[in-house]
């Protein structure tokens, strides 16, 4: 049998996420603000090395923060470490007057910048706040979790001292109650996430909760093989599945740092299964410190109410509240509320989806009722971005104003009377912005998935004041990567149109015939596809695939989010479509239709997480045109899956959590499978891919399963072995030919791997 020449793996392993992040330079910026947000500076990959920049947009400047090389003689002298100036050991800076403050070698330094001298200093006299520390608006305090208890510290003096004392196991404080802990254990990091508390605008107090989870179901794991090499051990964590009678409750409270005095918010404590309210930006000071607002969820999801907490009193009222038929949510897809407090506490500017479309309303915050609707017209808000009281002046991103594509993001203003709607970035690209604190500027990454990003610092009229980075892609086009091609396709139901990418191999002929790969994911709480340059998270694998010979296309069917309400609404309850994965077969046969060189004889899928429920689900739907399949950490039984999910997704129907069920499909399976599984997965427990084989098995169908015995849901430290046995099975059995004997050389565990990941 033919064997694939190894200089495909090789590409492919280039593109592979760990690796990528050094193919495109400029391509991104993480404003680091400095002087109340008038200036900033970030660090960026450049042909010479990491370069560290300070931009001055009043003045329209943009220069190296400091010199580069000097610091690095400096600091080379100063420790007896050598130093390379084009790859300095720190990632993030403190600028101050005429001297820099930087982490490296395991000790603060500060280096001057007049003489460039370098010294050690101590951690207080960094100022830095630790990963679990939560510093204060105005630096006096860090607050931090010791135990089950809240503890603040004194910087200034290192003293330190309780907030709370009656914190207990499942009943603790700032606890956020899904966090999953075994990536933290393989990293040598705390199983806990930093406190969920929010200070008060002066410094004074913080809003915190106390996290119940003493009723909520025990899940339970095995370890095979534990880190001291003894005995299998077994793991135990809260995790309650749909239906369940008890889920994470959280008990708000307000806390003098001075006195210790607590005010308990007079209210039913508050259903939150997944995250924390304050962390997930559900919950907020007021800016003058005298209310505290949160937002509340039915659990069937289809109310939210706006509450207001007197942070002196406890006392709790509700502000306004909206409820429909299917769900009600704050934002589009996810991502933080799209909920402000006005007029110091007067008004409220609320999202809703109730015109069809994602929109704008104005509130009276004392009646609770509608004042008007500030946007409106077929395009769908996706993030408020600032709102100019004294203008009355709102500023937001919105999608579906670019014709050619409805996710491209643009920047827009509107009055808060309904009027003066306007599109600040007129072009037809997407942007990604970033608002200044002093929102008198943002900070606009515009491109598009062909076009490479052009970073730049624009006023509120969309006036650029600064360049900031032209993005190089020269060494991603170096391992033979092509732009993909955004398309349109019509759905399944001969009327909506769907949108997707398409990735060509490389090396493409349009004279051969080629295997074609769908690379799923069915959300229903994001889009699988990025309307920008950078792929994301699950964009990059695709690349990846296109490396080794495939054409790979991704689709988002109906059931995602991003556009209108009833496109959003095709997954409400029905889940079991699996984001569409009739609109994927749709858009497959007319893409294939005018371009001959895919071969719909040979289709297989992959996904991971929800993408593997997907690829499994697409096999067993569509089995005519799903050959192959390759399904990581699938959620492949939704009654037994996380309650957040399911329920939000497809109601509280049991009828319709089992019609999401693989697993009673088993007996469909026609084509390859190859499941692959983390056995310590705390995210999507291995049980799902077990049961699955465990059917097929029962049922008499082949079905390949691996199970990485110490491997979480994203197979941290084992991604060189699943990406080799995942593209081995697509090319044997798409292809038809044996893989290279090539080993992938397994990335090194950092933080630095585990933001690749996530980014």
């Amino acid at each position: 049998m033919t064997t694939m020449d190894v200089a495909r793996y090789q590409a492919a392993e280039r593109l592979l996420r760990h690796n990528r992040a050094g193919l495109v330079r400029g391509g991104a910026v993480s404003p680091q603000w400095i002087e109340g947000g008038a200036r900033f500076w970030y660090s960026v990959d450049t042909c010479g090395g990491k370069r560290f920049v300070v931009v001055d947009p009043a003045a329209g400047s943009r220069e190296p923060a400091f010199d580069h090389a000097r610091l690095a003689a400096a600091l080379a002298a100063a420790s007896g470490r050598q130093v390379d100036a084009a790859a300095l050991p720190f990632a993030a800076i403190d600028l101050r007057e005429k001297a820099v403050v930087f982490s490296a070698f395991d000790s603060f330094w500060q280096c001057s910048l007049d003489i460039y001298l370098c010294e050690a200093i101590s951690l207080d006299a960094a100022g830095g706040a630790g990963f679990l520390e939560v510093p204060s608006p105005d630096g006096r305090f860090v607050a931090f979790r010791r135990e089950h208890d809240l503890w603040v510290r004194s910087p200034g003096s290192g003293r330190e001292w309780p907030l709370t004392t009656d914190g207990r196991e499942d009943h603790g404080y700032g606890v956020t109650p899904f966090a999953p802990a075994v990536l933290p254990n393989k990293l040598g990091l705390p199983t806990h996430l930093p406190p969920a508390l929010a200070w008060s605008p002066d410094s004074t107090r913080v809003l915190t909760h106390r996290t119940d989870q003493r009723q909520v179901r025990r899940t339970h794991m095995v370890e095979a093989l534990p880190a001291d090499g003894g005995v299998p051990r077994l793991l135990t964590q809260r995790y309650a599945y749909p239906g369940d009678a008890h889920m994470s409750l959280g008990e708000f409270v307000v806390i003098d740092v001075t006195t210790g005095h607590a005010v308990q918010a007079l209210a039913e404590p508050e259903p939150i299964p997944l995250q924390s309210p304050i962390a997930s930006g559900w919950a907020w000071w007021a800016e003058d410190g005298q209310a505290v607002y949160y937002l509340s969820q039915s659990r069937d999801v289809r109310t939210i109410r706006l509450n207001r907490l007197d942070p002196a009193t406890g006392h709790v009222r509700t502000v306004l509240s909206e409820s429909g038929p299917t769900r009600v949510e704050p934002n589009p897809a996810a991502l933080q509320p799209l909920v402000k407090v006005l007029a110091g506490g007067r008004q409220v500017l609320w999202y809703s989806q109730r015109d069809g479309w994602g929109h704008l309303y104005l509130y009276d915050a004392h009646t609770g009722r509608p004042l008007r609707q500030v946007t409106a017209g077929e395009w769908a808000v996706q993030e408020i971005l600032h709102v100019d009281e004294a203008a009355r002046v709102v500023y937001f991103a919105a999608a579906g104003l670019v014709e050619q594509d409805p996710y491209r993001r643009s920047v827009c203003r509107a009055g808060l009377d309904g009027t003066g709607f306007a599109r600040i970035t007129d072009d037809d690209l997407d942007h990604v912005v970033t608002m200044a604190p002093g929102k008198d500027f943002l900070i606009d990454v515009a491109s598009t998935v062909d076009r490479p990003p052009v970073i730049s610092v624009r006023d509120l009229d969309g006036q650029v004041l600064v360049e900031l980075e032209r993005a190089d892609i020269e060494p991603l086009l170096a391992t033979g990567w092509t732009p993909p091609e955004r398309f349109r396709a019509t759905a399944a139901d001969g009327v909506t149109n769907v949108y997707g990418v398409l990735y060509r191999p490389h090396d493409f002929d349009p004279g051969r015939s080629y295997p074609v790969i769908d690379h799923l994911y069915p959300g229903p709480q994001s889009t699988r596809v990025s309307p920008a340059f950078d792929p994301g998270m699950l964009g990059r694998e695709a690349e990846v695939l296109a490396a080794l010979g495939f054409v790979v296309v991704a689709v988002d069917g109906r059931g995602t989010p991003g556009r209108d309400k009833a496109f959003h609404d095709a997954s409400y309850g029905n889940y079991a479509s699996a984001g569409g994965i009739a609109d994927h077969v749709a858009a497959l046969r007319q893409l294939a239709a005018t371009r001959p060189w895919m071969d719909l004889g040979r289709v297989g899928a992959t996904g991971h997480s929800g993408g593997g429920f997907a690829t499994v689900r697409a096999m067993l739907a569509c089995p005519e045109v799903y050959r192959v399949g390759v399904a990581e950490s699938g959620n492949h039984d939704n009654r037994l899956f996380h309650l957040q999910f399911a329920e939000a997704y497809d109601g509280l129907d049991p009828a319709a959590w089992a019609r999401s069920s693989n697993v009673d499909l088993a007996d469909r399976l026609e084509g390859k499978l190859l499941l692959i599984h983390g056995g310590v997965d705390d995210v999507v427990h291995v049980h799902h891919s077990m049961r699955l084989a465990e059917r097929l098995i029962t049922a008499d169908k082949d079905v390949e399963l691996l199970v990485v015995p110490g491997a979480e849901h994203f197979f941290v430290g084992y991604e060189h072995h699943v990406y080799r046995r995942k593209w081995d099975f697509l090319v044997r059995n798409l292809m038809g030919i044996e893989p290279p004997e090539h080993r992938l050389t397994p990335a090194v565990l950092s933080m630095d791997l585990i933001i690749s990941l996530f980014s």
